[in-house]
């Protein structure tokens, strides 16, 4: 287990040790499941904006351009045809939801098998709180220089980021925070590092595992 804050001396934070539970931090990987959860969360960010005017929605007179026969040209109706220079749009895309369904079930397998990556690859990290003293961005960011954990996602699993890594890491590159309640799959791939603090651990494994978690006990 690693430390956010500076240890004091003769105290290795590193010699501490936290069980994960197995159901939740060590399941078999499923990259179909992943892939679902990661289209699922893209397409329901998609705004649906894109609109277009059809020949009735164009401005300008229904009065037909030219007689339909005698001049010897193509036949033309209104000037909001499809096939003239600033008429409507044939077949152009309207306002629509682009939102997926996908069963909690599956969400909750995807979150699952997120983990468990991070933890195969060795990139998910444990600190036993995600409080940091001061506002200062520059003390924060050679700390993190310090542990070489740039380009990574913290999570907390309180109600609300603490008020000093929200404030400290808002100004940092490369460096988010969020809670364990709206952590989703596709943002658990994205980032190369995750750190979570205790009660992150224990969210997941209370959510995603057994509805009961023991306290967390620590092997030195």
């Amino acid at each position: 287990m690693s430390s956010l804050i500076r240890p004091e001396d003769k105290v290795d934070p590193s010699e501490e040790l936290v069980e994960l539970d197995p159901d939740v931090f060590s399941h078999p990987i499923r990259r179909d499941i992943l892939h679902l959860c990661v289209v699922h969360y893209l397409d329901c960010q998609r705004q649906g904006s894109a609109n277009t005017k059809t020949r009735g929605e164009v401005r300008g007179s229904g009065r037909k351009i030219r007689p339909q026969k005698g001049s010897g040209r193509a036949r033309l109706g209104d000037a909001q045809s499809p096939m003239l220079r600033g008429g409507g749009v044939a077949f152009g895309p309207k306002p629509r939801d682009f939102a997926t369904k996908l069963n909690r079930k599956v969400i909750q397998m995807g979150m699952r098998v997120a983990l468990s990556a991070r933890v195969k690859e060795q990139s998910l990290r444990v600190v036993r709180s995600l409080e940091w003293p001061g506002y200062k961005t520059k003390e924060l960011g050679d700390r993190i220089e310090e542990l070489g954990w740039w380009r990574t996602l913290f999570v907390t699993g309180l109600d609300e980021v603490p008020d000093g890594l929200a404030r400290a890491s808002s100004n940092l590159p490369m460096v988010d925070t969020v809670t364990a309640a709206s952590l989703d799959v596709y943002h658990t791939l994205k980032w190369p590092r995750l750190v979570l603090d205790l009660s992150a651990v224990e969210w997941f494994e209370r959510t995603l595992g057994r509805s009961e978690v023991p306290p967390r006990d620590y092997k030195h």
